[in-house]
């Protein structure tokens, strides 16, 4: 049996740049963190897919993913997928697609197909454009619709509280969040290009090149936000940022203590709150057991 896990992600910084041919180019810093889904893989004669949280049983990226493996490359055997689920889904942490590039990499493994990682990266993107990103893990760099990926100077170790709102799940959430952006909001990528420079510099993004676009819009459509937000900032004493398209809000502490005395503040408070570390991409690599 093989157990790898799939990381959640949290934007550094999240921008876009146009809207080009019916999609939104974005320009993008993106750190894995380590609140993780847990994928377990047997043989098997066929792709059997069973899931901890029912709901998600169909339409799920992971037995979508070892299909088109199995499909693309004419592979006879096939495997028993067990997905346990962590990472909140729709919440903004990317968990459906870092599932979906797990499975990719767990089963070039198991199926022993000696595929590259550009060539799974491109597999990626035919699924979904967060797909590739977990397929480097680390600190990265998403440009086009988020499928061009490219690794950055690693961001200093951060410490991570998460917030979950009550929101209720959004049905087509993320083409709802990028349907009421105005082009004035659009960005030329100079929050991305100046938080890059601090990271060849070996140094922390600033708090004020953390710009998500999506903050615009988020209170309109998330209900209760506001009131979670200054829920989290009060605990902590830290200005908090929206994961992704949201609804999950996050902040950045200075060590894992001061973290989890956040979260203990926090627990009771009728919210899921999970403390996270950055995942560097070496120890990304050797996630797979």
């Amino acid at each position: 049996m093989l157990t790898v896990r799939a990381p959640a992600k949290v934007n550094l910084v999240l921008e876009v740049l146009r809207r080009h041919q019916g999609y939104h180019d974005i320009c993008s810093i993106v750190q894995t963190i380590d609140l993780c889904d847990t994928l377990t893989f047997e043989p098997a004669h066929e792709i059997l897919f069973t899931c901890s949280e029912p709901a998600l049983m169909q339409d799920n990226l992971v037995p979508r993913a070892a299909r088109l493996l199995r499909e693309r490359f004419m592979i006879c055997e096939g495997a028993r997928i067990h997905l346990e689920k962590h990472i909140p889904r729709a919440a903004g942490l990317g968990g459906g697609s870092s599932d979906a590039a797990a499975t990719l990499l767990a089963l070039n493994r198991m199926w022993e197909m000696g595929l590259r990682q550009d060539q799974l990266i491109s597999l990626g993107a035919e699924m979904g454009s967060d797909i590739p990103l977990f397929l480097l893990g680390g600190t990265v760099l998403l440009e086009g619709r988020g499928e061009q990926v490219r690794p950055l100077p690693e961001h200093p170790e951060l410490h991570v509280v998460i917030l979950t709102p009550h929101s209720p799940v959004v049905a087509g959430k993320t083409g709802l969040m990028y349907g009421r952006l105005l082009p004035e909001w659009f960005t030329r990528g100079q929050f991305v290009r100046a938080a890059a420079f601090a990271l060849e510099r070996n140094k922390a993004i600033p708090g004020d090149l953390m710009f998500n676009v999506f903050e615009k819009v988020a209170g309109d459509v998330f209900e209760g936000l506001a009131r979670d937000r200054a829920l989290l900032e009060e605990a902590t004493g830290v200005r908090a940022r929206l994961a992704g398209s949201g609804p999950c809000l996050y902040v950045l502490l200075e060590s894992q203590k001061a973290a989890e005395e956040a979260a203990m503040r926090l627990d009771g408070m009728s919210r899921h709150v999970f403390t996270a570390r950055s995942i560097s991409a070496a120890a990304f690599e050797s996630n797979p057991s």
